[in-house]
């Protein structure tokens, strides 16, 4: 029989009735009534054509046949058991696996999580660079994703957002307001409106482009949330007061993730 036709519900009534050589034994364990024991193995026997057990005057007694078989569905219950265990606790690893665009995890992302790894020291993070939109999850197993865009779109992703964003201009101290600009327009185009050809320099990604201005190469306009930590030492001064972004930080996984406690106390974390 192919493994889609196995019933395996019933198989699992036998297994906990042969165990206990008794229907009432087996409906306590399986929280069911006698009746439905009977009934799921009456079902089983039918469908494999094999009478299972020998009704006696005050107790069961197995066939040949269901004793002969026991032991082998017994292995394949605790080979089950066993997948089971693997899955779970490789759910509730202490290693978090993060992916995000490389400008983030550099201008914001790996001291967020220092700074949260000091708090749970018993915590290890993976971290891949993922630039191209939302995280194809099917692809990549993942605790948690952080794209730049909007909501996530694709079914069994649920996302939260770290709150709206500002485009803001950056430049070295010593550096005018009329200095070129340094676009960031072939990963992640932030600033449609000044199109690559009126740039000085063009980068990879707006945390390129904020070293490029820190260097004094000339202005650049990028997410205010990259833009924090080199403000706050003094390494960049904002030129403006920021426009509203197209866009905000969502930090996403799929459905399951999120039941994880590891998952919902590092979200909790990283957008407060």
């Amino acid at each position: 029989m192919k493994r889609t036709h196995l019933p395996m519900n019933a198989l699992r009534v036998f297994e906990a009735a042969a165990r206990h050589l008794s229907f009432t034994r087996a409906a306590d364990e399986l929280a069911v009534t006698p009746a439905a024991v009977g009934q799921q193995i009456r079902a089983l026997e039918e469908t494999l054509g094999v009478v299972l057990f020998r009704r006696l005057t005050r107790n069961l007694e197995l066939t040949h046949e269901a004793e002969q078989a026991l032991p082998a569905l017994q292995q394949g219950f605790l080979a089950f058991e066993e997948a089971v265990r693997v899955m779970q606790a490789g759910q509730s690893s202490r290693v978090l696996s993060i992916a995000a665009p490389r400008a983030l995890v550099a201008k914001w992302l790996t001291a967020r999580l220092a700074d949260y790894g000091r708090q749970h020291p018993e915590l290890r993070f993976s971290i891949a660079a993922h630039e191209d939109g939302e995280m194809d999850f099917t692809q990549a197993n993942h605790d948690l994703a952080i794209h730049f865009g909007g909501e996530p779109q694709a079914e069994g992703i649920h996302g939260r957002t770290m709150g709206d964003e500002l485009l803001i201009t950056v430049a070295a101290l010593s550096t005018g307001p009329d200095a070129p600009n340094i676009l960031s327009c072939i990963a992640h185009p932030l600033d449609p409106e000044t199109p690559c050809v009126e740039s000085a320099l063009t980068v990879a990604d707006p945390g390129l482009a904020i070293d490029a201005a820190a260097a004094g190469l000339g202005k650049t306009r990028v997410p205010a949330l990259l833009a924090a930590a080199d403000l706050a030492s003094g390494r960049i001064i904002a030129l403006d007061a920021g426009v509203p972004a197209a866009g905000a930080w969502w930090l996403t996984a799929p459905t399951p993730q999120w039941r994880q406690a590891k998952v919902r106390a590092l979200v909790a974390f990283l957008i407060n």
